[in-house]
């Protein structure tokens, strides 16, 4: 009787949307206490799930290569809502300096275009697709990490500005959604450190800021989406079955 009870809940499996965030370390760490994409998680809870798949010291050039290992076409991209795309803090990384990391402009601009064309071919289309350029990089503070590791500064922020006017260029010519963290960062000239925590990832101010920015973004795709099951007070507990597997709320 059991193994039949589990049969007709497998058969009732609930797809639940996604939002898949794709970026480096920025990314892979916004699921850290006030992180951003902690945050976006909470606001979506039992509506939307948020898949984390940041990858730490990765750029544009490696990010294509997994990309169809992580994203690719299946039931579960067509209840993709969207996809962030965040990458440049690496990439923008000075060639003499940090030639692992470092991408040449033009390459991250065409990796980027790579990536937005994968995404199309397994279904998710441009409009689904948000790329994020890379913060403004405070050079004082981050001068300091380099060199308690005994290196020499490896990054420039006028570089890195380089790299997300090449971001939002792509975003415009490919049709899809751009969160320019760079500029906005650096709007009226305000002091951006605040919004950092060591010159180049983000501080709790920082993960408050992108979050929201990205729900701006995403309210509006969101908005309609009912919590999945009903409200426990709303469940029969006399016949749980007729509210948890006829229920409306699916």
């Amino acid at each position: 009787m059991a193994g039949a009870e589990v049969g007709v809940c497998c058969r009732r499996l609930l797809l639940r949307p996604r939002i898949v965030l794709f970026g480096d370390s920025i990314t892979e760490f916004s699921f850290q206490e006030n992180g951003w994409g902690a945050s976006l998680a909470h606001r979506l809870a039992r509506k939307c799930d948020v898949l984390n798949r940041g990858l730490s010291g990765y750029n544009t050039r490696w990010a294509k290569i997994v990309l169809p290992r992580l994203i690719h076409k299946d039931s579960s991209t067509e209840n993709t809502l969207a996809v962030t795309v965040f990458f440049g803090a690496n990439d923008s990384a000075l060639k003499d300096m940090n030639p692992k990391q470092h991408v040449p402009l033009d390459e991250y601009a065409d990796n980027l275009k790579s990536m937005i064309q994968y995404l199309k071919s397994v279904n998710i289309p441009e409009d689904k697709i948000i790329l994020v350029t890379p913060p403004p990089l405070h050079e004082t503070a981050w001068e300091k990490e380099c060199t308690a590791k005994g290196e020499k500064l490896n990054r420039r922020n006028a570089t890195t500005g380089e790299y997300a006017k090449a971001c939002v260029k792509i975003a415009r010519d490919c049709g899809t959604e751009v969160v320019d963290l760079w500029t906005l960062m650096q709007t009226n000239n305000q002091d951006f450190s605040r919004y950092l925590s060591d010159g180049l990832h983000l501080s709790g101010e920082g993960n408050n800021f992108l979050a929201n920015q990205l729900w701006s973004v995403l309210e509006r795709r969101t908005l309609a989406l009912p919590l999945q099951l009903p409200y426990w007070r709303d469940v029969d507990h006399l016949h749980p079955e007729a509210s948890l597997l006829e229920s409306p709320h699916e």
